[in-house]
């Protein structure tokens, strides 16, 4: 299977960036890995991974063989347990699985196929073309609206022919940009009764207040056809433990469920993310951390006029005057890595936000570039 990582690292050219030093990271500095792949290896901010690692907590877990030699049951018992407390629902509401692209496989496998279509915007996250492509469904790409938002209207208008599973990735990647909440809303009343909608929500904890967002975990709607997942890979710097779930109706988790794995999640990344929900000073600190890293990216942008579209994650899409792949090919030669081209926003470059360290290096690379 193709997982969410993959997608990405074809044409990744990374950038490390400049940063101001503001408050709120000290609680969780020490616990950075190594970002490097080797000794002089690229700087990596391709995949919007979490450069500080798992909160500190996760990493001071003792004894991280605990139990190896057992099944997960009674872990995976106890998370979906705990989410399902978290988020007010029951256990039928909950599955868990391989980073929540497992989840998306199993929508797409469920609710698409010959007939059924997958409806998206483009860009975004592509991994539900592929396991759509699988099923032979139809897969129908609707272009961004001019405020990057998801164009609900058309999107709607190829549901009402027919459309199998509608997926919405909010905030959007690579654009980092939101969808309000109220269209949402408004767009998924107006659907047919047989189409699904797929609510992709792996930035949630990277989204500062705004007026246009509001989790459908945190205020759900009466519709059992919407499906909601999250990831540990993002605000918990879980990606390499690969761990996420789906939240919906006990009868929807339930036919999505006929298509899994068993036991795709494993006994170490339950036990982490157990730990992680408990930790919520670290995951405090790890969201004003990102905030501070995203505002620093912003005023450097601002200051060398560089274009960019608001942000509300942990990267920011810029327009960079010039076509993307000699961007992409110039901070390669600087030992960076950025985001790939997503067409047909070809003179923008999604950047991963970095370490201070790293952005420094990002924007010392970046003002080597000719001018426009």
């Amino acid at each position: 299977m193709i997982s969410r990582r993959s997608f990405f690292k074809a044409a990744a050219v990374g950038a490390a960036a400049a940063s101001l030093n503001l408050p709120g990271a000290e609680l969780l500095s020490w616990a950075e890995p190594p970002r490097e792949t080797g000794p002089g290896g690229p700087i990596l901010l391709n995949s919007n991974e979490n450069p500080y690692g798992p909160f500190p907590s996760v990493v001071g877990m003792p004894n991280p063989f605990l139990n190896a030699n057992r099944y997960p049951d009674s872990s995976y018992e106890a998370l979906v347990s705990r989410l399902a407390k978290m988020h007010k629902v029951t256990p039928e509401h909950i599955l868990v699985g391989c980073g929540s692209t497992e989840a998306l496989k199993l929508a797409t496998t469920a609710f698409t196929g010959p007939g059924r279509k997958l409806i998206t915007a483009a860009p975004t996250f592509e991994a539900v073309w592929f396991y759509a492509g699988a099923t032979k469904a139809d897969i129908v790409k609707i272009p961004l609206s001019t405020s990057y938002a998801h164009n609900l209207a058309l999107m709607a208008t190829e549901g009402q022919k027919g459309g199998g599973l509608i997926y919405v990735c909010n905030p959007n990647n690579p654009t980092a940009s939101l969808t309000p909440r109220r269209t949402i809303e408004n767009f998924i009343r107006d659907l047919p009764k047989g189409v699904y909608v797929l609510i992709d929500e792996a930035y949630h904890d990277l989204v500062t207040v705004s007026g246009d967002y509001i989790s459908f975990l945190d205020q759900p709607i009466e519709n059992e056809h919407v499906i909601v997942t999250r990831t540990f890979s993002k605000i918990y710097g879980m990606a390499g433990l690969r761990l996420g779930y789906a939240v919906a109706a006990p009868e929807t988790i339930r036919r999505m469920a006929e298509y899994r794995q068993e036991d795709t999640a494993n006994i170490f990344a339950l036990r982490c993310a157990l730990k992680a929900l408990d930790s919520q000073q670290e995951y405090e600190a790890a969201v004003q951390r990102n905030t501070n890293d995203r505002a620093a990216f912003m005023h450097e942008a601002a200051a060398r006029k560089i274009p960019t579209i608001p942000s509300w994650t942990n990267f920011v899409m810029v327009n960079a005057l010039r076509p993307v792949k000699d961007v992409i090919e110039h901070f390669k030669q600087n030992n960076i890595r950025i985001g790939r081209p997503f067409p047909p926003m070809d003179t923008f470059a999604r950047i991963s936000l970095g370490t201070p360290a790293q952005m420094k290096a990002f924007w010392a690379a970046w003002d080597k570039l000719p001018k426009v």
